[in-house]
């Protein structure tokens, strides 16, 4: 929570629970902070230095939150949201706030948890990693209802707080060729005899292909697929059903899709995947991201480095160019198959993936017999525990980059790391993957 000193707030005469007061911050959720009687209070959509006037209404022991009423006093970085659909849309959080001020409001989220957890800081902090902030969205999952009191089919993300989807016609974080699609899907699925029982589309989107995930809950009819099929055909995005779970996915236009890739050119190296891999959503993001990772672990040729939670080699093919041998370890068989076609296809030979649960702290990990002197961390939100706890106690790797999407769990990780095992945080960043949300992404740099 980014906080400075508050101010006295004071109610007012015309409601008990309508308050006027000073923002002291942003909570890691995106809302503003205030303090009414020594007691923090939410308010949603207010931000730091404003002086707002709110309504008190559900009370926690904790916290209260509370409904912004009126801007006395706006914040010299507030702006107008690029989207129409913001304060709607659950998607996004922070298009009031500046680009500049967001990113120094997910650094300053990142300072607070190292401190919290472990009283610590980087030796170094690096400069933020920002680019695009539009448009950047490659990868989704849509939802899809059939609302009959709105005569029509509602697709896109839910509503802030709420269970209900927005009534959107574009979104101005997805890719936009998915952005332009929307109102399209909603007449495609409107003409569909399965209409109420399509829940929802993921989509992806490589360099240069489009791919579409119809979930459906009852079998399609003949006239359904055509036109999928049709859709498909005009929009040159290829149609995928699924009936059932994520093994019952199964392409209907065309009948053998081209695979999905995007392309690293500082590596030379296209990564292919599919459609329902996880990917860095991000393109430009991901490119720079790996260039850092990259810089940060200060390669030598007869350098051996581990990668785990490789996924699809995103980071251990570029490595891979660099180095004498690495090996990627993960635990989902597609992104292990990808990884494998993708090291092959590049003719790259010196790397191997291995499968493994990384949370299995019963298991003898499958890489503690590799010879290794530096490692690459790029776990989920969960963070890496169960692995650092397996590292060996004595020469243990001499460099650690972490790649976190959850700067607690990074936090919790690197005392873990600085205390228990003796390593120097010696650098840590955040990169903005995700402009507009509160989600934030970092980078740190273990020196052993």
């Amino acid at each position: 929570m980014n906080e400075s000193k508050p101010e006295a707030a004071s109610a007012t005469p015309a409601h008990p629970n309508t308050v006027t007061a000073t923002v002291t911050g942003l909570a890691d959720d995106g809302r503003g902070v205030v303090r009414v009687n020594n007691k923090v209070v939410f308010v949603d959509g207010a931000l730091p230095d404003e002086e707002i006037m709110f309504r008190i209404g559900k009370r926690r022991r904790q916290y209260d939150q509370a409904t912004l009423l009126e801007i006395i006093k706006p914040s010299p970085q507030r702006v107008e949201p690029p989207c129409e659909y913001f304060g709607l849309c659950g998607g996004c959080g922070l298009q009031h706030l500046a680009p500049a001020a967001q990113i120094q409001a997910k650094e300053q989220i990142l300072r607070q948890q190292f401190a919290k957890f472990g009283r610590m800081e980087p030796e170094q902090w690096l400069p933020p990693l920002v680019g695009d902030n539009l448009h950047y969205r490659r990868k989704a999952r849509l939802g899809v209802k059939h609302v009959y009191k709105k005569g029509g089919v509602l697709v896109g993300f839910r509503e802030r707080a709420s269970s209900y989807l927005a009534d959107m016609s574009s979104c101005r974080t997805l890719d936009a060729r998915f952005s332009a699609l929307l109102p399209l899907l909603r007449e495609l699925i409107m003409g569909l005899s399965c209409r109420d029982r399509l829940p929802q589309i993921e989509v992806a989107a490589g360099d240069e292909q489009l791919a579409l995930v119809f979930r459906h809950l009852v079998p399609l009819s003949g006239t359904d697929e055509q036109a999928l099929i049709a859709f498909g055909q005009q929009h040159q995005a290829q149609i995928y059903v699924q009936p059932k779970g994520p093994d019952s996915i199964a392409p209907l236009w065309p009948e053998q899709p081209e695979t999905l890739s995007y392309h690293l050119p500082e590596f030379e190296l296209e990564m292919r995947f599919r459609a329902t891999d996880f990917i860095q959503v991000n393109a430009d993001m991901n490119r720079r991201m790996i260039s850092r990772a990259i810089e940060l672990l200060q390669l030598q040729d007869g350098d051996r480095v581990l990668d785990l939670f490789c996924g699809l080699g995103n980071f251990t093919l570029p490595l891979a160019r660099h180095v004498a041998h690495v090996i990627g370890v993960e635990a989902n068989d597609s992104s292990l198959d990808y990884a494998r076609q993708n090291a092959l296809h590049h003719g790259i030979e010196n790397v191997e993936f291995l499968k493994a649960d990384l949370y299995d702290e019963s298991l003898r990990p499958s890489w503690g017999d590799f010879d290794y002197n530096k490692l690459l961390l790029d776990p989920p939100r969960d963070g890496a525990m169960q692995v650092i706890k397996q590292l060996p106690i004595k020469n243990g790797p001499e460099r650690i980059v972490y790649v976190s999407c959850n700067p607690v769990t990074l936090a919790r990780d690197a005392e873990y790391l600085v205390k228990e095992r003796g390593y120097h945080l010696r650098q840590a960043g955040v990169m903005d993957m995700f402009p507009h949300t509160n989600h934030v992404e970092s980078i740190a740099v273990f020196e052993r």
